[in-house]
């Protein structure tokens, strides 16, 4: 099969396309919920060696800034709004996370095990 200019462009951009899709789909979705300044779960438990996305919903009427010097991640949420960020891939350990403008109330743990049987 021959190709000319544009078309083999075209064909390049959709062959990336189509094998890109396969990777993000399989990135596996966890939901935090920030509520009068605590996070909920508080202990997020993810699979080792994967790389996740996490959704924070902030329930609150104030922004909060979701912060983790063990995670290397800081994002302000701002009142009665979604943030998203991606971690990993991790080893298996524990990992603290914390709301940066209520510290002593907002604060939690992304722990990374292996599934239980």
């Amino acid at each position: 099969m021959k190709f000319r200019g544009k078309q083999l462009g075209a064909f390049i951009c959709l062959s990336a396309f189509m094998f890109a899709r396969p990777a993000l789909a399989e990135t596996p979705i966890y939901r935090l919920v920030l509520e009068n300044h605590v996070f909920s779960p508080s202990k997020l438990r993810i699979p080792p060696n994967t790389k996740v996305k996490i959704i924070i919903e902030n329930k609150d009427e104030t922004a909060e800034e979701f912060d983790s010097f063990d995670l290397n991640r800081e994002r302000v949420i701002f009142a009665q709004r979604e943030a998203s960020i991606f971690i990993g891939p991790l080893p298996i350990g524990r990992y603290e996370f914390f709301g940066e403008y209520h510290p002593n109330s907002a604060r939690g743990y992304v722990i990374v095990e292996e599934e239980s049987l």
